[in-house]
């Protein structure tokens, strides 16, 4: 359920305009693209009502808008618990930053972008289903026929689907020799716990 009226700047991302601040190159906005689709599909399959559908597609549309940035001004603008974090991980939270900024006030919606790579243990929907998607869009090149089973399953059994996901993200950042985050062991054992 989102916390009163969907901010403008969502509504526009969920119709495909990215902000004038974005940062994202046209592989990583074929990537938006992907995954705003496997939402909305989602989002339809689930029969959301439109005001939900609009916050998942745009959570799609904006959870990469600084993905191409430089990680060093990135760094620079996030909270700072999020300071340590790995170079690449760090345009979620400086997405929720900017969109904090810019009036988003929607709680939920910032924490999906900004945990979209690390988890939560208190992501809700928007936030499960975000987290999903951008492993699970058809564009990656690793795993296709097990993401995309994954991806067709998800509508019916998103937990299911979620701890397979999660479970396949620790395990390449522990293969990349990456510290698992606190907020993702917690959502390993949100998911697993439920």
């Amino acid at each position: 359920m989102s916390p009163g009226p969907i901010h403008p700047l969502l509504r526009e991302a969920a119709e495909g305009e990215l902000p004038s601040w974005s940062e994202a190159g046209p592989l990583r906005r074929a990537h938006i693209r992907r995954v705003m689709a496997l939402l909305a599909e989602w989002a339809e399959v689930l029969a959301l009502a439109e005001e939900e559908r609009i916050r998942w597609v745009a959570a799609g549309a904006l959870h990469d808008v600084l993905r191409d940035a430089d990680p060093k001004i990135l760094r620079d603008q996030v909270p700072p618990e999020f300071r340590g974090i790995p170079d690449s991980l760090l345009h979620g939270p400086a997405a929720a930053t900017r969109l904090q900024a810019e009036g988003v006030e929607d709680e939920s919606f910032l924490r999906a972008v900004a945990y979209h790579t690390l988890g939560h243990g208190e992501l809700d929907a928007v936030g499960r289903a975000l987290y999903a998607a951008d492993f699970l869009e058809p564009g990656r090149s690793f795993e296709r026929e097990w993401r995309g089973a994954l991806a067709r399953r998800f509508p019916e059994d998103p937990e299911g689907v979620l701890v397979e996901v999660v479970r396949a993200r620790m395990t390449r950042q522990m293969a990349r020799g990456w510290p698992l985050r606190a907020e993702t062991v917690d959502f390993w054992n949100t998911l697993v716990g439920e």
